[in-house]
């Protein structure tokens, strides 16, 4: 299972809805869906969490370009939600070079992660291709991108994937209207 909502800045705090993410398709599909929440061009954080085994945080400020915090981008990237934040500029590799081929997967979204699998460094190709850190399984993005609102990168990287989005939403005070969608 996965959960997703949008945490909405205006002049009277933050508004929360849920949001379904089905017809999200892109990056850029999410962030104008974020844009959407707040007319004014105020800051939107998309929230989301999947399994307790990662979370991701999108946030949008205006027009500007999204940022991208993911906590586990291996775990994210067993997930069709996941993909969408993991961008070839997010994890560092030119695009089109996937390593790992995610396009070919057929996600929906409840995909259970995969804590058995091989994660020793000696399952990479020499060549390169299909490579085990194609996908690294730790944080990637912006561990800064909640700083201005009372979060720092020490803190950020420092939650647990079940209860990380409680604990963000707590910290914007904006933990009762959160509730509210979950």
């Amino acid at each position: 299972m996965y959960f997703a909502a949008l945490l909405a800045r205006t002049e009277d705090g933050w508004e929360a809805s849920d949001t379904e993410l089905d017809d999200v398709e892109t990056l850029s599909d999410l962030a104008d869906l974020a844009r959407e929440a707040s007319p004014e061009d105020d800051t939107v954080l998309v929230l989301i969490e999947q399994e307790d085994a990662w979370f991701g945080v999108v946030r949008i400020d205006g027009e500007d370009d999204p940022r991208i915090y993911v906590s586990d981008a291996a775990a994210a990237a067993r997930s069709s939600y996941g993909e969408i934040l993991l961008t070839d500029e997010l994890l560092g590799r030119e695009p089109g070079d996937d390593g790992a081929d995610l396009d070919s997967l057929d996600l929906d979204g409840t995909e259970e992660p995969d804590d058995d699998a091989d994660t020793d460094d000696d399952t990479d190709d020499e060549d390169g291709g299909g490579s085990a850190e194609a996908v690294p399984h730790s944080p990637v993005g912006d561990s800064e991108i909640l700083d201005d609102l009372g979060i720092g990168e020490k803190e950020l990287k420092a939650l647990d994937a079940d209860d990380a989005l409680g604990a963000i939403a707590e910290a914007l005070g904006a933990s009762e209207v959160l509730e509210t969608v979950r």
